[in-house]
């Protein structure tokens, strides 16, 4: 028995084996999600040929020292921003080594947020480090998305799902 739900599973696992088929790797950088989209791509039996690595940077130092991302950034923009979504998605694409990386960071609540970034708020990045080998794959976007204060563990699942299918996008030939 799964710890995610199926609709989670199934698109964990197109996501793999899109990733598969083409041959790359995949990295992911986390903090309101604390793991758990690299934790969905893991339940999938035979990840490891696809997953490369997670990195899980909760705290402001820890996005610095794992992936790179400038502290003056994070002190400009707050660490619950595109700038430092893009950021973290990179550092993790060029620390893993991987193909394509994908980045979560927001506010899932119940506390924490504020009129300008109020909970719910999520923000989320691709990027691709390598040069893929198909054409039209796009090299990296990044969304803001307003999930609402539906609950801290709703936020974290709707911020899988939108993670997985970020990535599904982008490995997905235009």
């Amino acid at each position: 028995m799964s710890n995610f739900p199926k609709p989670i599973i199934d698109l964990a696992t197109d996501v793999l084996e899109t990733a598969r088929a083409l041959k790359l790797k995949i990295a992911t950088a986390e903090s309101c999600t604390g793991g758990l989209v690299a934790g969905a791509l893991t339940e999938i039996p035979g990840s490891s040929d696809v997953f490369e690595r997670g990195f899980v940077t909760y705290s402001n130092e820890a996005k610095t020292e794992m992936l790179g991302v400038d502290a003056g950034l994070i002190k400009s923009l707050g660490a619950v921003s595109i700038g430092v979504a893009e950021a973290m998605a990179r550092g993790a694409a060029q620390r893993a080594g991987a193909d394509l990386a994908v980045s979560v960071t927001g506010i899932a609540g119940p506390g924490g947020g504020s009129a300008t970034k109020p909970v719910g708020m999520v923000c989320f990045a691709v990027e691709r480090y390598r040069p893929a080998p198909i054409l039209n794959l796009s090299s990296g976007s990044s969304f803001e998305c307003q999930f609402g204060d539906i609950g801290r563990s709703e936020v974290r699942l709707k911020s899988v799902v939108f993670a997985l299918n970020l990535l599904l996008n982008h490995l997905r030939p235009k």
